[in-house]
């Protein structure tokens, strides 16, 4: 009969209690609310691992402890030549103290603490850099991490939230699509003046082949005391062999003087 009793008052010991087991990675923060006496508060320790109990009445939060990442759209940030971009930014965090951490700033410690400061900190950043060098050639960039990176640090240290940064990314800024529109003209625009140029030049060189070719046969014609009349009876002559063959392999008869000119090309 003892042994019955002691059975029913520890079913209903047990019945009355929270269990808290937590995960690979997780700890679990005691967080006390009595009922009828004593005070409630936040326990010392955590619960890393194994299996806990705890009063019905005790809540328990879970944190994660492994590195965390936040991600971040920033629409419309302003650049110092006034146009807006878009950001994605990524910040990881790792908590170091889980008690401190659901004790002084609560589960939402990320969204209460840091969310804003952190969007803050890029819009002032990227006050300070233009459009080109940082939405299309993407050379601010680096500077902005940096700056952004050690204000983070600092932020963190001033208002002692129990967390590191691991790393933080402001990722490649998208220029508004009016931007976006302008620059594809701009490259057409860019590839149809450099296909003109190439054209042009090759006009130009053919000219010049032209030139000096007439250049050429004139100094020929001086060189032979030629008339430009007979030049060109020497030039007709050369066309006409060409035409009809140094080996007769075509009968050509050519008659001048205005007549239609009769070409055999039969044996």
């Amino acid at each position: 009969m003892k042994l019955v009793s002691i059975a029913v008052a520890a079913t209903i010991l047990l019945g009355g209690c929270s269990v808290y087991s937590p995960d690979a990675g997780h700890e679990v923060v005691l967080v006390e609310k009595p009922w009828l006496f004593g005070h409630g508060g936040v326990d010392a320790e955590s619960v890393k691992t194994g299996r806990t109990y705890a009063a019905i009445s005790t809540d328990g939060v879970d944190v994660y402890m492994q590195p965390q990442k936040f991600e971040t759209e920033m629409a419309d940030t302003m650049t110092s030549d006034g146009v807006p971009i878009t950001f994605h930014a990524i910040t990881v965090l790792q908590v170091t103290d889980s008690v401190s951490l659901i004790k002084n700033f609560g589960p939402d410690w990320y969204k209460n603490n840091l969310e804003e400061p952190f969007k803050t900190m890029v819009r002032q950043a990227v006050r300070k850099h233009g459009m080109n060098e940082t939405a299309i050639s993407t050379t601010a960039l680096d500077a902005i991490d940096a700056e952004i990176r050690d204000q983070i640090v600092a932020f963190i240290k001033e208002k002692s939230l129990p967390v590191k940064l691991v790393t933080m990314t402001v990722g490649k800024a998208n220029p508004p699509d009016a931007v976006k529109n302008q620059r594809v003209e701009t490259a057409t625009q860019e590839q149809r003046i450099q296909t003109e140029k190439q054209t042009k030049l090759a006009e130009d060189q053919r000219q010049q082949a032209e030139q000096s070719r007439a250049n050429a046969d004139n100094a020929y014609r001086e060189a032979m005391h030629l008339s430009p009349e007979q030049f060109i009876q020497l030039e007709t002559i050369n066309m006409q062999r060409q035409v009809c063959g140094d080996k007769g392999k075509a009968n050509c008869t050519f008659i001048q003087n205005g007549a239609t000119p009769v070409y055999n090309l039969g044996r």
